[in-house]
């Protein structure tokens, strides 16, 4: 429960920000926060050291808790939250603009060599393998194939991966997807690439791949995603060192 608790308010926080409901670009303070959202000063501290520790706010001594703004003036389309749920559906974040989805093919296949040593499959195992097209409002910006080992969710349907795989995982079986390694690159744009996301021939792509884990340790689905370079950008936070 206290983990939900301080994850609700990291979304929350998320949110406001983006929204610009902080105009002096400051937070307010922890037991401000505690009183406002009716819960322990130590959920209030993990949100906001998650935070920092993403970039997204700084801390300076003995004055708050500020905004960075470098994040709100480059911050990218993904907004993946430490330590929650990775539902890439929830993650993107455009101006407003309201992603969606198009199935573009859904079916059973059997994983080659590669693929079985990806999720960590035998040889008799099977996955769906899943094409979607990610679209903020009408504007199609990703395509995504994902493949899901059938004996982790035999139940997936035409219309659930439709939707929100993540969000379906975590309520109706309780499990959630924290933890990702991802590989993340530029190629020349593909015949597909060009028709699915509206590119002309000399124009790149981003390629972001990579395993996405269960909170458990189970490696979950492997993903390959090509972007419109115009949302390929990618924001990083780093600590250094006092050598």
């Amino acid at each position: 429960m206290a983990d939900l608790v301080y994850h609700r308010l990291l979304t929350t926080l998320k949110k406001n920000i983006m929204a610009g409901e902080y105009p002096s670009l400051k937070l307010p303070d922890e037991r401000s926060l505690s009183e406002q959202y009716e819960i322990s000063r130590s959920s209030v501290k993990r949100a906001l050291n998650i935070l920092a520790d993403q970039g997204v706010v700084f801390k300076k001594r003995g004055s708050g808790t500020f905004i960075n703004p470098l994040y709100l003036k480059n911050r990218s389309v993904f907004h993946y939250n430490n330590g929650s749920n990775l539902g890439v559906t929830d993650s993107f974040q455009m101006n407003g603009r309201k992603p969606g989805i198009k199935l573009l093919d859904f079916q059973v296949i059997k994983p080659d060599k590669e693929l079985r040593r990806d999720l960590f499959l035998n040889h008799d195992d099977f996955v769906y393998e899943i094409k979607r097209l990610r679209l903020f409002d009408d504007q199609p910006f990703m395509i995504e194939t994902g493949y899901i080992p059938i004996k982790i969710m035999p139940e997936l349907t035409r219309e659930i991966v439709s939707g929100s795989i993540f969000n379906y995982l975590q309520a109706e079986k309780n499990q959630s997807v924290t933890k990702s390694y991802l590989t993340i690159s530029a190629e020349p744009s593909t015949e597909e690439d060009q028709q699915e996301l509206q590119l002309k021939p000399v124009e790149p792509v981003g390629v972001m791949a990579g395993i996405f884990f269960l909170d458990d340790g189970t490696p979950f689905e492997y993903s390959r995603m090509r972007l419109h370079y115009q949302y390929m950008k990618y924001n990083t936070f780093v600590t250094l060192g006092e050598d």
